[in-house]
């Protein structure tokens, strides 16, 4: 037998008797590889405790509370739960039927009050596969529909439960470059235009909210949807801005100039490298796919898997996700994606990131830009126990998952798809096995 398949059947038998906890028990995961999630490397023999769902302490050398239930992870990798930058997890269950995908209201009159939280399946297939695959909470992010602005995104968890919402109207998702300009009229100028009319509307509203009636004909903004906009130009929630070539990120950096309070996150910056020193300048978070590296339109002509690293290099807070697509049903690509950024660094001219600073950008870095980086995202102290414990190195294809908490419960690993492997994995005659029973 492999050392790998041994290492996960010793950690498979350490978790046998381990039952789904109660909240309130008190959790010591030991002897593994263990990382923090904040962008250093891992420790070796750490251990991560984890009481009334929180991570109370992680490192190593630290000390086990008594009567602490144990789980021994020696041989095993040990990190915070991976988080999915950008995703529309839950609000698809088959891409090619149009009756179970939320993700886009494009003959609604509505536009920024649209909360996908409403929306979200706890049951999805995807939320399942996902979890399985190590992902613990995602961004999600709702499609642009008549409007530039796509409405209320939200943060969840992938928990096996129906409580899944960590964090409701999160942000406002709004759509410039060319999908935005394609909305607005088609041109650019056209969705710039827009995107400083809605938001000076939304001002209006502020201003006296009586006063404005949302249905004039000079008013290109619903009274629901200027009331949805407040917390944005109050700078109480983030606006992911989804822009890819170096002119039209320098554009949103400009706009902040009119709307300084804005709390911009830049959504895909393909040519992000070009013009990384302006988006630092600016403390302008990004969130960006690991694997984009050709030019897949006229605004992505400068796509190099370099981007992410020349951004970082360059002093800017970049999280990955899936905005180059498959955003609903492949968030366990995170760990491509950031294993690619590890590899980069073996290849002559490109730049690429360290493993510590790889795994960052799947858990803390996505957590940090939402505003949520003291609830999620990495095992310090006071974060909630969304912990992993994998059979390898997480950020290589091969490994796996053994364990998986959330809020320091143990969720299982299965799937429809494991449900299948079993079903047809050893394959008899006569008739075909039950599908499910029930």
């Amino acid at each position: 037998m492999n050392r790998k398949f041994l290492s996960a059947l010793a950690g498979a038998a350490a978790l046998a008797a381990f039952a789904t906890p109660a909240i309130a028990q008190t959790i010591a995961i030991t002897g593994g590889k263990l990382a923090i999630g904040d962008g250093s490397e891992a420790i070796e023999n750490g251990t991560v405790v984890i009481v009334n769902g929180k991570v109370t302490a992680a490192g190593a050398n630290v000390a086990i509370p008594a009567g602490a239930q144990r789980i021994d992870a020696t041989g095993q990798w040990v990190t915070p739960g991976i988080v999915s930058g950008f995703s529309r997890v839950g609000l698809v269950e088959v891409e090619a039927v149009e009756s179970t995908n939320d993700t886009e209201a494009n003959k609604s009159p509505f536009s920024a009050a649209i909360d996908v939280s409403t929306a979200i399946n706890p049951l999805a297939n995807p939320i399942a596969i996902s979890r399985t695959s190590g992902v613990t909470r995602a961004v999600v992010v709702p499609s642009a529909g008549n409007s530039i602005f796509a409405g209320q995104g939200a943060v969840i968890d992938l928990s096996n439960d129906m409580d899944d919402v960590t964090q409701p109207r999160a942000f406002q998702y709004v759509e410039l470059g060319e999908t935005g300009a394609a909305k607005a009229g088609g041109s650019r100028p056209a969705a710039q235009l827009m995107f400083r009319t809605l938001l000076e509307e939304a001002q209006d509203y502020t201003r006296n909210p009586a006063a404005y009636d949302g249905r004039s004909k000079d008013n290109l903004l619903l009274r629901v949807d200027a009331k949805a906009l407040l917390p944005v130009i109050q700078g109480k929630v983030p606006l992911l801005v989804h822009v890819e070539r170096g002119p039209d990120i320098l554009g949103v950096i400009a706009l902040r100039k009119e709307f300084p309070m804005l709390k911009i996150v830049l959504v895909g910056a393909a040519e992000g490298w070009r013009v990384a020193r302006e988006i630092a300048a600016a403390k302008i978070p990004v969130i960006t796919a690991g694997l984009t590296d050709l030019p897949a339109s006229f605004e992505t002509l400068a796509a190099t898997q370099s981007n992410v690293g020349r951004m970082v290099e360059a002093g800017v807070l970049v999280a990955l996700g899936l905005t180059d697509g498959n955003d609903a049903v492949q968030l366990r690509w995170a760990m491509q994606q950031a294993g690619n950024m590890v590899a980069l660094q073996k290849i002559p001219g490109a730049t690429g990131l360290s493993w510590g600073q790889a795994l960052r950008a799947i858990s803390s870095a996505p957590a940090e830009v939402m505003g949520m980086g003291d609830r999620i995202g990495s095992l310090k102290p006071g974060r909630a126990g969304d912990v992993v414990i994998w059979d390898g190195d997480p950020l290589e294809l091969m490994s796996a998952p053994t364990a998986v908490f959330i809020d320091g419960k143990q969720q299982p690993l299965e799937n429809r798809q494991t449900k299948l492997r079993d079903r047809y994995a050893t394959p008899t005659p006569g008739a075909l096995p039950k599908a499910y029973d029930r």
